[in-house]
């Protein structure tokens, strides 16, 4: 039987919570399908931690929310070695910090200086720390879903680009249309009615009395997204399109004046963990060029470095992705 059912609902119940942000919610669940770590990028209100906290509310997982500031410090993310005197002696424990969840919020990660973000760094690629010499395994469950704040500017450490290949996705959150803001303002209202409500009766039990969604269910989805059929000709095409991002002028000459840095080969493996991810949620078999246009954007936008030509004509990272997924074609 397969996951899909289950993985569906879990969407459903997110989407309650959050409105007008189908997409981001959709991305959150690739990026846990996919066993991938993602950035949030959006103005301060836009849900980014709502949109984050609401999946691990109906996940049975532990949730863990970091919030970065400039005088934080590597052990106060990773933990550390702490030593406790008994009767008989001594000795040194480690204490895990609030990186030993399963889904892990690093609220505006960089707010945070250099040495926090490279603790995070082994975190997110080896799914393990080491503290005094010592490994650490992180759960078998872990993602880590880090958020930012583009316009600040004043106390910010912005996330070196070896950092930032190691998400699989860059989402930028935009602003809801009206009619979603208006759903928005009714939400919190009646989320605030219930509240109330819930604080007047004596014993009443924490609101909420939908079952979460089993560990085993989403491991049961990944070994189903390995399944998704890849061919030949889809896997050129992931190939030709991060070749277009490092060689763009043999596609146009103005693209090839725009960019200044292309894509890593984790690029190319970033489409295709998060093309089969989608591919499966949209309840098929095998993979489609559609599928990579889909999330060509949001695996690709913090793998490309514009030039200086670029940022001067304001042209965004978006801008050269969409010219260059126009450009690149299929085999």
């Amino acid at each position: 039987m397969s996951a899909l059912p289950e993985i569906k609902k879990l969407r459903d119940r997110m989407s309650g919570a959050i409105i007008g942000q189908q997409t981001v919610l959709d991305r959150l669940l690739i990026g846990l399908l996919a066993n991938g770590n993602l950035l949030l990028e959006g103005l301060p209100g836009l849900a980014k931690t709502r949109a984050v906290k609401s999946m691990a509310t109906h996940l049975e997982a532990d949730f863990s929310r970091i919030q970065f500031t400039p005088d934080l410090l590597p052990s106060d993310i990773t933990g550390t070695e702490v030593y406790y005197q008994s009767d008989g002696g001594g000795e040194f424990r480690f204490d895990p910090g609030p990186l030993f969840a399963n889904v892990v919020l690093a609220d505006e990660i960089n707010r945070a200086p250099a040495k926090v973000q490279a603790a995070l760094l082994e975190a997110m690629e080896e799914r393990q720390i080491t503290v005094a010499g010592t490994t650490h395994k992180l759960p078998p469950l872990f993602i880590v879903m880090a958020t930012q704040n583009p316009i600040e500017q004043e106390g910010t450490y912005p996330l070196p680009e070896a950092q930032l290949d190691r998400f699989l996705m860059h989402v930028q959150i935009e602003y809801p249309d009206a009619d979603d803001e208006v759903n928005v303002i009714q939400l919190v209202r009646s989320e605030e009615a219930a509240q109330a409500a819930a604080t007047k009766k004596e014993g009443a039990d924490e609101a909420g009395d939908e079952s979460t969604l089993a560990q085993d269910v989403v491991f049961e989805a990944r070994n189903e997204i390995f399944a998704i059929h890849v061919s030949d000709a889809v896997d050129r095409y992931i190939v030709d399109l991060i070749d277009a991002t490092r060689f763009p002028a043999k596609y146009d000459e103005d693209l090839g004046r725009q960019i200044e840095v292309g894509a890593s080969p984790r690029g190319g493996l970033a489409l295709d963990r998060a093309s089969r991810a989608h591919a499966w949620l949209e309840g098929r078999d095998h993979v489609t060029p559609d599928d990579i246009r889909a999330i060509a954007h949001d695996c690709l936008r913090h793998r490309v470095k514009l030039s200086y030509e670029a940022n001067a004509a304001g042209a965004s990272a978006d801008d050269v992705i969409a010219a260059l997924v126009k450009q690149v074609a299929v085999a």
